[in-house]
């Protein structure tokens, strides 16, 4: 496993023997930032089960401003910040949480955090055809904390497997999807659940007309 572009591009990521980790294929990486593209540039971004930090090391590798990677295994987090010194990233502006995801997410938004692409590629859910998936991938979309992290005009990157299907909730729509052998990539973008026309409670609408004086 190595990282693929950018300045760090073949440096090689180590991941922690005998734990259960699934690091994201390179194959599957390459065609995540191959759709991607400009859009890593200058992005402030945040993965989620991090694992060994693949995807945010990667993003900062191709001209991220900013990444924070959720891992609650503190030997995972440990590999992690091992990979971005062996990268030559540690002195980038990357931060490794050491956290259950569903408890930094409320935290993140209660602090105001706001991230141009969120990445996340959890351990694979069962099949589950006939019933309502409830992979960790399933429980990140229907988590009402995981929208207001993502920044407008940015995309939730998720993965999970083929067998593995997937509800999209209100918040989310699907722009496009990746396939890879038994991976599934989707492109997630947040539905704004404002009507059109509506403003945010105290703010002006720039679109009305002013009054005469």
């Amino acid at each position: 496993m190595r990282i693929i572009g950018g300045s760090a591009a073949g440096r090689r990521l180590s991941a922690p023997r005998g734990m259960r980790v699934r690091p994201t294929p390179d194959l599957v990486r390459q065609a995540i930032f191959n759709r991607l593209g400009e859009r890593v540039l200058g992005a402030r971004v945040l993965e989620l089960f991090g694992g060994t930090g693949a995807l945010s090391l990667e993003c900062l590798s191709r001209g991220a401003a900013s990444a924070v990677c959720i891992e609650r295994c503190p030997r995972h987090a440990r590999c992690i910040q091992q990979n971005a010194r062996d990268a030559g990233l540690a002195a980038a502006p990357f931060h490794v949480r050491v956290q259950d995801v569903f408890l930094a997410m409320p935290q993140l938004a209660a602090e105001g955090r706001r991230f141009d692409l969120i990445l996340a590629d959890p351990p694979f859910g069962e099949k589950n055809l006939g019933r309502r998936s409830d992979s960790l991938s399933q429980q990140l979309l229907d988590n009402r904390h995981l929208p207001p992290l993502l920044a407008p005009g940015g995309w939730l990157i998720l993965g999970h497997a083929k067998r593995d299907r997937l509800a999209i909730p209100e918040a989310w729509r699907e722009d496009r999807t990746l396939k890879h052998g038994d991976s599934q990539v989707c492109f997630l973008s947040r539905i704004d659940p404002r009507p059109p026309g509506a403003t945010l409670e105290g703010a002006p609408d720039e679109t009305a007309t002013p009054s005469p004086s």
